[in-house]
């Protein structure tokens, strides 16, 4: 039975994969939808690129059509197109009333756009800068990615060990209550300290179900992380250690944040953009030159009795006068710059603030970590004293249990202090533009 019971736990945990905390950071950025979005986002970016370019390209286009009638203008002036005019056609009677004429058209133009007041280029310029703010939108949900992958990473972890503080505390309070009922036995205590310890066990052993249902949670968000099944089962082995500490002050991570955030270079590039569309608007008060060439084909047959014509112009065009609509559009551009430039200054200043809010926590996370790990050890120590005091009959149940309570805490708020540790290292990672699969924070 007993060999039975070892082969099925043994077969569970081999079932299970081992998952350290970088390989976890890129199966999330593999497997995670918005990563793929943002891709796609990018690729878009590129070909309004190629669009904008287009612009300065020549557009030729080919057309084909057929028309039939006895429209007195249509007929003469086909006839001429079809090099099919005689002196019989001068006659007032085919003149007037000509008979229905067939005419086949092919005509082939090429067009060229020799000057537009810079409206291509700020095209162009414009496009260029939107795929550079797709390429900075992709590294901002790569870093998101990474920061909740190790986030659902560290609270897996987290779950994992005060479910074990946790069977800790009950497999003690379960030894306290074999030693009540020990001292009982001799004469030394009454059936109060026995009763006391067994809701202390009680309240314990709901802990443990509480915290098991909250690591059944934790794997489960951490499985959404990284586009896993719900229900995939890892064996975590990047345990909950505390991380070391930025190797650079608030000031220069601050520096760094205002050069790497994608955020803030999205808004810089975003001012850009603003100030390119306000050129563009300008352009259109300047003359469009442009060159127009055709080669006609008219015939009454598909193929037979036709003639050829080409047709080659220069062509200016100036808005002299549209209403104010393009003064009002160049003031909605100029407001929009100085809308985008605001939005730049707020985005700096709130890097800056999770900068800062970042490096504090780290540092309130350190000296948790140093507070709590000597109350662990004081709080173990005091346990232990007291619980060989109790079994000789020196000290009340009271005392024991509330070293037993005092213990648990202490162990829950050290793991708590790691934990938190462990995040805010990675936020000031996350914070100063700098996370990456290879950051030293995953380690």
């Amino acid at each position: 039975m007993h060999k039975a019971v070892f082969l099925l736990t043994a077969q569970a945990v081999w079932a299970q994969e081992p998952l350290a905390l970088r390989d976890a950071v890129r199966l999330a950025l593999r497997a995670n939808p918005a990563i793929v979005a943002a891709s796609e986002s990018m690729a878009g970016a590129q070909t309004r690129i190629d669009q904008a370019r287009g612009g300065r390209l020549p557009k030729v286009n080919y057309s084909e059509s057929f028309t039939r009638s006895d429209n007195p203008v249509y007929v003469f002036s086909s006839l001429l197109t079809q090099h099919q005019f005689g002196a019989g056609n001068f006659e007032l009677g085919p003149l007037n009333r000509p008979d229905a004429l067939n005419n086949f058209q092919s005509q082939l133009s090429f067009e060229q756009t020799l000057y537009d007041g810079g409206q291509t280029h700020q095209a162009v310029k414009a496009a260029g800068l939107g795929r550079q703010m797709s390429e900075e939108e992709a590294r901002s949900v790569r870093m998101k990615t990474i920061a909740a992958a190790a986030r659902a990473y560290y609270d897996a972890v987290l779950a994992r060990e005060s479910l074990k503080t946790a069977e800790q505390a009950v497999r003690s309070a379960t030894a306290d209550l074999k030693r009540a009922e020990n001292v009982r036995a001799a004469g030394l205590s009454t059936d109060v300290d026995v009763l006391s310890i067994r809701v202390h066990l009680a309240e314990v052993t709901e802990q443990r179900i509480r915290r098991a249902a909250d690591l059944d949670v934790a794997r489960a968000a951490l499985n959404d992380s990284l586009g896993l099944p719900l229900d995939t089962e890892h064996a975590l082995t990047t345990g909950l250690s505390a991380a070391d500490g930025p190797e650079m002050g608030a000031e220069q991570l601050e520096s760094d944040a205002r050069r790497e955030r994608p955020e803030l270079r999205q808004a810089r590039l975003a001012a850009d953009l603003a100030r390119t569309q306000a050129d563009s608007s300008r352009s259109l008060l300047w003359p469009q030159v442009s060159f127009r060439s055709m080669v006609e084909l008219d015939r009454q047959g598909l193929v037979t009795r036709g003639g050829a014509n080409w047709l080659a112009s220069v062509s200016v065009r100036w808005n002299v006068f549209n209403g104010f609509s393009d003064k009002a559009r160049i003031a909605e551009a100029e407001h929009s710059v100085r809308r985008a430039y605001a939005d730049a200054q707020r985005a700096d200043s709130a890097v800056r603030l999770q900068v800062r809010r970042a490096h504090a926590d780290w540092r309130a996370a350190e000296e948790r970590i140093e507070v709590a790990r000597a109350a662990v050890a004081e709080a173990e120590e005091s346990l232990r004293i007291t619980q060989n005091r109790y079994e000789a009959g020196m000290s009340n149940v009271t005392d024991l249990l509330r070293n037993e309570t005092a213990f648990l805490e202490s162990q829950t708020r050290y793991l708590a202090a790691v934990h938190d540790q462990r995040v805010a290292a990675l936020m000031i990672e996350f914070a100063a533009g700098r996370l990456a699969v290879d950051s030293e924070v995953l380690n």
